[in-house]
């Protein structure tokens, strides 16, 4: 591991050092990482001519020949939106003038829609003469590419562009520009470098009416409703670039100990738990007929509702990014609702009169659907992994999960994403070694590779995260079994827990938090878990009782890592499978591999997304996925 963590050490020092400029592979532009990510911080640079691209984080102006702005620092984000305001010394004419349509629908609005509206005029109109030409002014933007949480500031004149300044200098617009390399002309800036723009090649406007990251900054919670704009705040951009390195430190650290990557399927016909079913049969109808729209009393076909629901669902988007006051957006989600509601009615006597029925699943015929049987998303990979296993010795997959829980907490998501392994010739010591070493080198790995996002991320997110990853890197974690953890829970007195811990219950995260939090004060693994806690495949030890089963639980988080060493004695799991009720037909495939060669085999799953939670700070698990699926919520 040592070594291991030297190489990748010798490849930062590599990767900071000042070093000739580079254009990003695939694209004609400089990537601002190269620039701004070097131990000058660029100033090696300056003279160089280049092409960036990237998208206003914020921005000033000033007329032509006045002295430069203040500074124009990074961009200092709030937990979510973290967006600057864009200021300009623009005359009040222009920017009336780039807001007109804001006044007309004002007026439309006041005339009872579609009725006459109040006249807007031109400048022009107004003064009965011809405007004078546009002042001259020099843009001073903070562009980022994504590639690093620090952005260049870039200096544009005015005439260089063919859009207007207000379109020009709106946050989200896309710049892609040529010019040389500076020392800034300002000497109190914060900036090393800066672009002196000589060309714009590009200029990707916004509608900042509409464009969600324009109006004010957004929290997280709030900013999961625009999953497919969020990545362009600093925040998120930081997390996602932590994410990536954890993804590779995966990759690193299991090739690097021989385990060979190995695809498993998504859909499964093994099922355990609450699963989502796969199918192509349901909302099927014999009926060939077309359909008619139905109509209510009142006269609404469901057309009109469906119509109405799309305007409701924009007026609620324009109160969440405006400063309406809770009570508008309350009021105006709950009207929502109701039109839903008369929607689903509609449709519910539409596909009546047409033939369509919901069908229960136990009704349908399974041998006619897809695959020809009954298949699920998969909940786990280790299932198929172990037939690797038992023919090339130490595998593993990373990929998506699926629970169909109906939960709805800071700490579960339908969909997550697990790195699992599986290991021949092992027991549960040996799985406990590897997601002890696996967990720390992770924590490792972060420190020295994102060491300017773990800087942001500390002081935005969470200001003891660089220290907690320190200490758990060097530290040895802590083991101790399920019955030692019961006593400990019982022993506290004074605490008042809402589940009892006695011995046969499933640890609750209220048990797990006050072991890490109160108690440990760090990552523990805890093993030997009662047999009905755990799944059936886990090897049953020698007192009959317990199963070789482990979690790694961390403080705020709860289980980051499972494991377990699975039964490899085919009785044993063929009385476990009749112990929970399974139909063995669906598991003879897996009882093979116990009739012909089995061998003693363990393995762990991490997963990912509260591996980042950990390693980042973050409070919600909704934040730590790209597009979060999570019960009642699939936004995109």
């Amino acid at each position: 591991m040592e070594s291991l963590g030297k190489t990748h050490q010798k490849e930062l020092d590599d990767d900071l050092s000042p070093k000739p400029i580079t254009l990003s592979k695939y694209s004609n532009r400089v990537e601002l990482k190269t620039l701004l990510e070097r131990s000058d911080r660029g100033a090696g640079l300056v003279g160089k001519r280049l092409v960036i691209g990237g998208w206003v984080k914020s921005c000033r102006a000033v007329k032509k020949d006045s002295p430069p702005p203040p500074v124009v620092g990074d961009p200092s984000p709030s937990s979510g939106g973290d967006q600057s305001h864009t200021t300009a010394n623009i005359r009040c004419t222009e920017i009336i003038q780039s807001k007109m349509n804001i006044f007309r629908r004002f007026f439309d609005v006041l005339s009872g829609g579609g009725g006459k509206t109040y006249p807007i005029f031109d400048k022009t109109e107004l003064a009965g003469q011809k405007a004078p030409p546009p002042p001259e002014y020099v843009f001073y933007f903070l562009i980022s590419d994504g590639s690093s949480v620090s952005s260049l500031q870039v200096v544009v004149d005015s005439a260089l562009s063919t859009v207007p300044a207000t379109q020009l200098m709106a946050l989200g617009t896309c710049i892609v520009a040529e010019g040389v390399l500076r020392l800034p002309l300002a000497a109190s800036t914060k900036h090393v470098i800066e672009l002196e723009a000589e060309k714009l090649l590009h200029v990707g406007v916004v509608d900042p009416e509409k464009y969600p990251l324009s109006k004010k900054q957004l929290p997280l919670h709030m900013l999961r409703d625009y999953s497919h704009f969020r990545p362009r705040t600093t925040t998120v951009g930081s997390v996602t670039r932590v994410h990536s390195a954890l993804t590779l430190a995966s990759h690193t650290f299991l090739q690097y100990h021989g385990f060979l990557y190995v695809q498993v399927p998504v859909i499964t016909t093994t099922r355990f738990g609450e699963m989502f079913r796969v199918t192509t049969l349901l909302g099927k109808t014999d009926n060939k007929e077309e359909k008619k729209p139905v109509k209510e009393k009142d006269g609404f076909s469901i057309d009109t509702v469906k119509a109405a629901i799309k305007e409701k669902t924009r007026l609620i988007d324009h109160l969440k990014r405006s400063d309406s006051n809770r009570e508008a957006v309350v009021a105006a989600v709950h009207d929502l609702k109701k039109t839903s509601d008369l929607a689903s009615q509609l449709e519910m006597k539409q596909n009546s009169k047409s033939g369509t029925t919901l069908v229960k699943s136990e009704k349908l015929d399974f041998s006619k659907d897809f695959f020809g049987r009954d298949t699920y998303l998969t909940a786990s990979g280790r299932f198929h992994l172990e037939s690797y296993a038992s023919a090339l010795g130490k595998v593993y997959t990373f990929g998506p999960r699926f629970v169909a829980d109906k939960i709805d907490n800071a700490r579960h998501l339908a969909e997550m994403w697990n790195v699992e392994t599986e290991m021949a010739f092992s027991e549960l010591d040996d799985a406990m070694d590897c997601a002890d070493e696996y967990f720390k080198f992770l924590c490792k790995y972060i420190l020295e590779n994102r060491q300017e996002d773990m800087k942001f991320i500390s002081k935005r997110v969470d200001k003891t995260i660089t220290t907690r990853l320190e200490a758990t890197a060097s530290s040895s974690l802590l083991r101790f079994s399920y019955t030692e953890a019961i006593n400990l829970l019982q022993k506290a007195t004074a605490r008042k827990f809402e589940t009892k811990p006695e011995w046969g219950v499933a640890l609750t995260t209220e048990h797990l938090s006050y072991l890490t939090d109160e108690i440990y004060k760090g990552p523990v693994i805890i093993h030997s878990y009662p047999k009905v806690a755990k799944p059936f495949y886990v090897r049953l030890n020698d007192d009959k009782k317990t199963v070789a089963a482990f979690d790694l639980v961390v403080p705020k988080v709860g289980v980051v890592i499972t494991g377990s060493q699975n039964e490899e004695r085919f009785e044993v799991l063929n009385a476990r499978i009749g112990e929970f009720g399974f139909t063995r037909e669906k598991f003879e495939w897996y009882l093979d591999l116990r009739r012909h060669g089995t061998v003693k085999h363990s393995g762990i799953s991490l997963s990912m997304e509260h591996m980042l939670l950990f390693a980042t700070g973050l409070p919600d698990i909704k934040d730590a996925i790209p597009f979060p699926r999570s019960w009642g919520n699939a936004n995109n």
